[in-house]
């Protein structure tokens, strides 16, 4: 039996019945003459979270590591120079896809908890007087840590150095989540999926594309077939798809558009950071210290925390299914068996937020962890119900 229990992990997200009712479907004809009133629709609603009116919105039936794929096959050649800061584990990810692509990988090496140096990236561009490198890459929210980087920094660091180079920002656990300005940042390639912010199953790579990267694929000769670009936005063009489309999670991606652009997208980045510092504040009465090194660099999708000298977090999360049946994030690379987290995106809410905090602290304290059974539930209490930090309720 599945569990009724919410998961707090960074994605898969939890499913509102909404978006689960909106997936339950029959088979439908994809090469039906309607198909269109559902592709054309999406893509302009996914512009609006995307924060595009020049660029386009390419899908493909995949999850986000699609997306870094097709991102990468589609503007760039075997042998082309990106630049790229390690940061965390899916940052590290995609440095090790792009050489398995035999891309000239220039790796920027970061302490984890930091966030992506703007100031790094500029010197190294500017140094670059021959304008080899043709990408840089940054994970714009780095799951494994908690990070949250700023890439609008890097866009300027970029302009100020006079580079060329595209920039290609993995914010699958980002968007719809937290504010993403593509335009205003001047990013060429931008890469989602659908479960994290969208709050539906996996299933679709979500990828915004600027008129730049679309040129560009004209020139790449990376090897690509299911992931062209141009196949798909051909077809998109004429109303259809190139291939077989996931319609479940179309239908749902619909009415997850509508909730959001229909609560308004400020008024989620509000009820993300509202729900995200409930949680900080409960860290911070446990005594227990996040990965991420300064406030400016916290998440407030995910948060990853230290666990205290001689404890392993990835006990910690195994009793904390085990005995109450609630998943928390492991730790990822680096931070295996040194940090825990707690995902707070998507589907969430202060009484399903106070409930992950609960459950933690009765795990901690199964476990003798030097913390007192309801400090943290009590302290995210009297955070969430402090009058200035309401923010309006999300769409029924």
């Amino acid at each position: 039996m599945a569990s009724p229990n919410p998961v707090f992990i960074p994605g898969p997200t939890n499913i509102p019945d909404r978006l689960r009712h909106a997936m339950n479907i029959q088979t439908l004809d994809h090469r039906a003459p309607d198909f269109v009133e559902l592709m054309a629709p999406l893509l302009d609603g996914l512009k609006a979270v995307f924060k595009t009116t020049t660029g386009s919105v390419i899908t493909f039936p995949a999850s986000g590591t699609g997306g870094w794929e097709a991102a990468i096959t589609n503007t760039l050649s075997p042998g082309d120079k990106v630049l790229v800061a390690r940061f965390g584990m899916f940052s590290h990810r995609w440095i090790d896809m792009c050489q398995r692509h035999n891309l000239d990988v220039e790796i920027i090496e970061c302490e984890w908890g930091s966030g992506a140096p703007a100031d790094v990236y500029g010197e190294r561009l500017a140094a670059d007087k021959n304008h080899e490198i043709k990408a840089v890459l940054v994970t714009h929210n780095e799951t494994a840590t908690g990070v949250r980087s700023d890439i609008g920094a890097v866009r300027e660091a970029m302009n100020a150095a006079g580079h060329p180079a595209m920039l290609y920002v993995d914010c699958v656990s980002s968007l719809a989540s937290m504010d993403f300005r593509m335009d205003d940042w001047g990013v060429d390639l931008a890469v989602s999926g659908s479960q994290k912010g969208f709050m539906l199953a996996t299933g679709m790579a979500i990828i915004g594309v600027s008129e730049r990267a679309l040129k560009a694929c004209d020139t790449a000769t990376c090897p690509r077939c299911f992931f062209d670009f141009r196949d798909m936005a051909g077809a998109n063009a004429n109303g259809g798809y190139p291939y077989t489309p996931p319609l479940q999670i179309m239908f749902g991606l619909r009415e997850s558009l509508n909730m959001l652009l229909g609560e308004g997208l400020d008024q989620v980045f509000a009820r993300h950071y509202r729900i995200a510092e409930g949680i900080r504040t409960a860290i911070a009465a446990w005594g227990l210290k996040l990965c991420a090194n300064s406030p400016e660099l916290y998440s407030d999708t995910v948060s990853a925390i230290y666990v205290p000298e001689g404890f392993d977090s990835n006990v910690l999360t195994k009793h904390a299914f085990d005995a109450y049946d609630v998943s928390f994030g492991v730790g990822l690379g680096q931070m295996a068996g040194k940090a825990f987290r707690i995902g707070h995106l998507g589907l969430m809410t202060d009484v399903m937020a106070l409930s992950g905090i609960a459950t933690m602290e009765m795990a901690m304290k199964d476990l003798d962890y030097p913390i007192e059974l309801g400090a943290g539930v009590a302290a995210a209490q009297n955070y969430y119900r402090h009058p200035t930090n309401f923010a309006n309720k999300q769409a029924a």
